[in-house]
């Protein structure tokens, strides 16, 4: 079972930035993928950018040049630095795990990140 704890939504001005983290606890093991995934109202969930424990990202179209997926260096963390924000960014962000060998696939909670003059 892996946990995941999302933080550092909020509500920012056209233009402005936002980190978001991520934390996943657990039974963690090789080889897997952390994510993160956004929802507007009346939306389909989407792929905003992925990173696997051995490095390889992967971007949405519409946020690369903006954006950026990070590990860090201690435990299980990972960041998304948003920066250029734009209103249709707006959603909900959801931290997403997955083993690529298992059927096990974990969601966070969400959290809000709002973009509005």
């Amino acid at each position: 079972q892996v946990q995941l704890v999302e933080s550092g939504g909020g509500l920012v001005q056209p233009g402005g930035s936002l980190r978001l983290s991520c934390a996943a606890s657990g039974s963690i093991f090789r080889l897997y993928a952390m994510a993160w995934y956004r929802q507007a109202p009346g939306n389909p969930r989407e792929l905003v950018a992925s990173i696997t424990d051995g490095g390889t990202i992967t971007y949405a179209d519409s946020v690369k040049g903006r954006f950026t997926i990070s590990r860090g260096s201690a435990g299980n963390t990972v960041y998304l630095q948003m920066n250029s924000l734009k209103p249709e960014d707006t959603a909900i962000y959801f931290c997403n795990f997955r083993h690529f060998r298992r059927t096990d696939n974990y969601w966070g909670q969400g959290t809000q990140v709002t973009v509005s003059s």
